[in-house]
């Protein structure tokens, strides 16, 4: 009922007749379900890269508790496009870029590549100068050495791919334990007003035409092209089913994977958001947010225990997995999109330049995270409304399809945040100019 890759190693192998067993009948509850928990996992570091700690940090420290709802928002709307990069790949076995290169004309498609991979680079400075900044604020490590060794880190990640799929998956599920067992910790001893919590993550509001701005920042940052992509091929070159009814269960198990991770992702940034606004906002400290340095020094002055330490961890933890996601992200937008392949480590060396660059003509790294996801902007839609094209098509997915609220949901998510990232670009240039 399952196909696996086609040169399975002893662990891939060992997963893969587990899988064979849920999808019989044969395993139950959470047992079942463990085979297929992994892609989603590696797709979730992209909701807590470093450009979400500098957005949440800036929104919790500005507008205390206020913006808790955009954050639960965002996530919603990350489960429903995220389970549908999933289940394309599921349903046709290929990627997005590949489904992309089959079906649309050859300058459209060279286009799409050409945007993709600005948008890999783009993604991938903010990944990799979050990773440096945490390892200067941990150790006082200037920056440029500092990104050197984020590289070596994340080429140690990479390598685990000859291992099969397990290992890295298992370590990127490591690194997002450790960023959330840090802000666990953070928003345990920053001690928050529970009952605003609770109340502003139920009840939209807003302040103003500056919470008006940073919410759109919030969602803008939340939506990342690259894991729309990735997300499509981690599925189909795992656990691959052999016919329509295979696919359906194995979907069935994905939404699982997609529910947990994008969950804890969501908790991590609800965190995240609720520590700056409680140790920051709480003292009227409302600018501390924006520069992330200010952050480490605040939470070590303010909440003691090594708190700024563990912040930096996170933030180093956050920055590695991430830039390693992104560029196998590159992969499979190159090897979709035109059909040619580079190596890995070739792809990570060219993509470190621009970040080597910033860093090493001091340009402010904070603000070079938000810089980076306002760029980011621009390449939402090309990834997004392909994605609702093609798995509202029957011919394509078969019994996958998207539901008709499927599709209504998908359109209006898709509306809404190209809205708010063209908000957001207008509001930036208005406001540099």
């Amino acid at each position: 009922m399952v196909i696996g890759p086609e040169k399975a190693l002893p662990g891939e192998l060992r997963v893969l007749r587990a899988a064979e067993r849920s999808l019989n009948g044969e395993r139950r509850g959470l047992r079942a379900v463990m085979p297929f928990l992994g892609p989603a996992f590696i797709a979730a570091v992209a909701y807590v890269d470093p450009g979400n700690f500098a957005t949440n940090m800036a929104g919790g420290s500005r507008f205390g508790y206020m913006l808790l709802w955009v954050v639960l928002a965002a996530n919603l709307m990350a489960m429903l496009i995220q389970s549908m990069s999933a289940k394309l790949g599921i349903a046709t076995g290929r990627s997005l870029p590949e489904v992309c290169r089959d079906r649309f004309p050859r300058p459209v498609v060279f286009f799409l590549w050409v945007q993709a991979e600005l948008i890999a680079m783009a993604t991938d400075l903010a990944e990799f100068v979050g990773a440096a900044l945490g390892l200067n604020l941990l150790f006082g490590m200037p920056l440029f050495i500092a990104a050197l060794l984020t590289s070596v880190a994340a080429f140690v990640i990479l390598g685990l791919q000859a291992s099969g799929f397990r290992g890295l998956e298992a370590t990127i599920t490591g690194l997002v334990g450790l960023i959330v067992a840090a802000f666990g910790l953070e928003v345990f001893r920053a001690d928050p007003s529970w009952s605003s919590v609770a109340g502003n993550a139920f009840v939209p509001h807003l302040d103003g035409s500056e919470s008006v701005l940073l919410a759109a920042g919030i969602l803008g940052a939340t939506v990342m092209p690259h894991v729309i992509y990735l997300h499509s091929a981690l599925t189909q070159k795992r656990i691959v089913g052999a016919n329509q009814e295979a696919r359906r269960k194995i979907f069935h198990f994905e939404m699982v994977d997609v529910v947990i991770a994008m969950g804890i992702a969501g908790l991590i940034n609800l965190a995240m958001l609720t520590t700056a606004a409680a140790v920051f906002n709480s003292r009227g400290l409302l600018g501390v947010g924006t520069d992330l340095g200010q952050v480490y020094n605040g939470l070590e002055h303010y909440l003691g225990a090594h708190s700024g330490v563990i912040f930096g961890i996170a933030l180093l933890a956050s920055g590695i997995s991430s830039s390693s996601v992104g560029t196998l992200a590159g992969q499979v937008v190159m090897q979709g999109f035109i059909h040619r392949r580079i190596s890995v480590f070739l792809r990570r060396a060219i993509t470190m330049v621009p970040a080597l660059i910033v860093i090493g003509i001091h340009f402010d790294p904070s603000r070079a995270l938000v810089l980076s996801q306002v760029f980011l902007s621009f390449g939402i839609p090309f990834a997004m409304i392909p994605l609702v094209m093609f798995t509202r098509n029957r011919k394509l997915m078969g019994t996958l399809v998207n539901s008709r609220w499927t599709n209504f949901a998908a359109y209006g998510v898709a509306a809404l945040i190209i809205t708010l990232n063209v908000f957001l670009l207008y509001q930036t240039i208005f406001k540099a100019s």
